[in-house]
């Protein structure tokens, strides 16, 4: 009975945070504050449900009488639903305290309504992963996606802010549509919109797959995979960047619980196309989203293009679960899906770290373009240093969680090669290659990303005079660097309750373990990981030289030299350090094909007589392939159509009621036959 308990109050703190903030609306400082407490309080009573029920308490079942008439209100929460939530509130925590003070930037501009939709949202998000009823499921998944249209959009007066909500509107809402007919199809043969009832579903091979389909692509357009991803780099760099945490770090993830929860629970993934489906979108999300992200110089759209890559890594580990799953090889199937999940909550706290750290760059600096920036280091060491661990995470450095969660996904991706079908084998080679150039390409991005921010010297006025952000901000960063750590180092007590979350979905007992990390990497040679002792050699590593230097007085000289560097005879500018797009200018003559850059060049040109005549002014950047070769053209098509359907319209009553007549008589012979 605790549980349910501390499930109710989190959700009523949740509306009392809403409430209230609507409510001392014209205090707009003092409603922020509220919102962020009592969403703080609610994640932490969140966490304390969630928690027992994960790590093997019983899960349990809420019915309520539906605030809709005729219909049945119902919570269900199993072992997945609490890790979601497990996930939301974590992240919801850190956030809360973050908002504290960065909230303070938007004091005056929105009467409580910034407050009242962030608790809106963020409970939604936990009612979406813990509904057992597909009517309900769907209110939530809207009201979800609502709060964060307004959010996205709270910045009316920015162009970009408007433009980019609606984007993200119209793209929930297809997605939307699509979930719905995918729902459709198992209440037609139940008779009842139970998620209990959808397992049992007698649906013919075909319709199987057409509800899946139906259902990927849908959430698919609310996870941001490739092509379906064009609102989420215009939708996170435009929302505040508190917000801009929760949408990367856990509302993209409902998305991925909407996925597991259709194929694997209520379809029990018994076709194996329908993980090679989801493990070819994952390895292509993932190359193309971080190939995007090195050429962006926009901070926070960096960021949102590393969204895309993660969820592609993740759905590389569904998939290849899936996969076991449909060929009845219970290792496959729970290292797979196992290694999908640990990402999921790897993913939400690097990129939720890295999203606030961006945000108190822009709260300080009030620029998110990398090339203003520099410098930052030595005036704000603390966001610095968080931002170099959510770097360290994102690239899957050890001993940080990254490291783990992406480990276990190359085990299960050799485990897969080893499978003994020679297509899997083949589908799994291309994909581990993926996965590694994926590794690759995301250090070079955050080596990119850091020393143009972070390093060098400052390139703009407020870089030059920016300081460190105020105690709440720095603790709510604080809270997920110790979450990055611990998901980490600790993986050897970790892995257990994850593996059980995946084997409880696949009715599969849990993979053979020893110390905690599995004991059979993919060529079924026995093998282990000790994040615990790699950090142990790092630290000595780290400390080790800087003591004999302490001992020893020093190395070398011990003269500092601080000057001005070479700069060919010209006075030096910190400009002409290198910048955001040096680091992806090779990348983008490979590609050319791909990012498609528009430059711009404006000053004099270049003549025999004098190499600078004046100075030059130099823009270049990425088109989206997929704006300009699916989306407008889409647009445009039915823009036409509409043009032509508008004719239909041609304020004539006789015509009005001739078009009654045809549709009545259509209806009469279709009743007929």
């Amino acid at each position: 009975m605790v549980a349910e308990q501390l499930f109710i109050m989190s959700i009523l703190l949740y509306a009392a945070g809403a409430g209230a903030s609507l409510l001392l609306g014209k205090m707009d400082r003092h409603a922020n504050y509220v919102a962020a407490i009592t969403a703080f309080l609610a994640a932490v009573t969140g966490m304390a449900w969630a928690i027992p029920v994960l790590a093997g308490g019983a899960g349990f079942t809420l019915n309520f009488t539906g605030f809709i008439p005729f219909t049945q209100f119902v919570i269900r929460v199993d072992q997945l639903s609490a890790f979601m939530a497990l996930v939301i509130s974590l992240l919801t925590a850190a956030t809360a305290l973050y908002s504290l003070s960065y909230l303070e930037e938007y004091s005056g501009k929105g009467k409580g309504l910034l407050g009242f939709f962030m608790n809106i949202f963020i409970g939604s998000m936990i009612l979406v992963v813990t509904v057992g009823d597909a009517f309900y499921f769907l209110i939530f998944w809207e009201l979800m996606t609502l709060a964060s249209f307004f959010l996205v959009s709270f910045e009316q007066e920015k162009k970009e802010s408007t433009g980019a909500g609606l984007v993200y509107l119209i793209m929930a809402h297809v997605g939307t549509a699509l979930i719905m007919l995918s729902f459709l199809l198992f209440v037609s043969k139940t008779g009842s919109f139970d998620f209990a009832t959808f397992s049992e579903a007698p649906l013919s091979e075909g319709l199987k797959t057409t509800a899946f389909i139906l259902a990927f692509l849908g959430f698919g357009a609310k996870a941001g995979i490739i092509p379906l991803h064009i609102w989420l780099p215009q939708a996170h760099p435009a929302a505040p960047s508190n917000i801009s945490a929760l949408m990367s770090g856990v509302m993209i993830k409902t998305a991925i619980y909407g996925i597991i929860r259709v194929g694997v629970d209520f379809l029990g993934a018994t076709n194996y196309w329908w993980g090679v489906i989801v493990l070819l979108a994952g390895a292509v999300s993932a190359v193309l989203g971080v190939m995007y992200a090195l050429a962006q110089h926009d901070l926070k759209r960096l960021l949102a293009f590393h969204s895309v890559e993660n969820i592609g890594i993740i759905l590389m580990g569904v998939g290849v679960g899936m996969l076991g799953a449909a060929l009845e090889q219970p290792m496959l199937a729970v290292l797979g899906l196992m290694a999908g999940l640990y990402h999921l909550i790897n993913h939400a706290t690097f990129k939720g770290l890295l999203f606030l750290g961006a945000g108190s760059v822009l709260y300080r600096t009030h620029s998110k373009n990398m090339e203003k920036l520099g410098g930052l280091v030595k005036r704000m060491p603390f966001t610095a240093f968080a931002f170099l661990i959510g770097a360290a995470a994102i690239s899957a450095l050890p001993p940080l969680n990254g490291f783990v969660s992406e480990w276990y996904t190359y085990h299960s991706l050799f485990l897969a090669a080893k499978s003994g079908s020679w297509w899997v084998t083949l589908v799994a080679s291309v994909v581990i290659v993926m996965l590694a150039i994926t590794g690759a390409l995301a250090a070079m991005c955050f080596v990119k990303a850091y020393g143009v921010t972070f390093a060098g010297a400052a390139r703009s006025h407020h870089a030059e005079t920016a300081r460190e952000v105020p105690p709440t901000m720095v603790a709510g960063m604080f809270v997920l660097v110790v979450a990055i750590v611990i998901l980490g180092v600790g993986a050897p007590w970790l892995v257990p309750a994850f593996t059980s979350v995946a084997a409880s979905l696949l009715n599969q007992p849990a993979v053979p373990a020893a110390a905690g990390m599995i004991m059979y990497p993919g060529f079924l040679i026995q093998g282990t990981l000790s994040t615990p002792l790699m950090a142990i050699l790092l630290v000595g590593l780290v400390t080790l030289p800087l003591l004999l230097v302490a001992l020893g007085g020093g190395f070398g000289t011990g003269r500092r030299v601080d000057e001005a560097p070479w700069a060919c005879g010209y006075a030096y500018n910190p400009r002409m350090g290198y910048t955001a797009s040096s680091f992806a200018q090779p990348l983008r003559v490979i590609f050319r094909a791909i990012y498609r850059p528009q430059t711009h060049v404006k000053g004099p040109r270049y003549t025999s007589k004098s190499y600078f005549e004046g100075p030059v002014h130099y823009e270049s950047h990425a088109s989206s392939l997929w704006e300009d070769y699916l989306y407008k053209p889409l647009v445009a098509a039915v823009m036409r159509t509409g043009t032509y359907i508008q004719k239909l319209q041609a304020g004539s009553i006789h015509l009005y009621l001739l078009y009654i007549i045809i549709i009545l008589v259509s209806f009469l012979l279709i009743a007929t036959r």
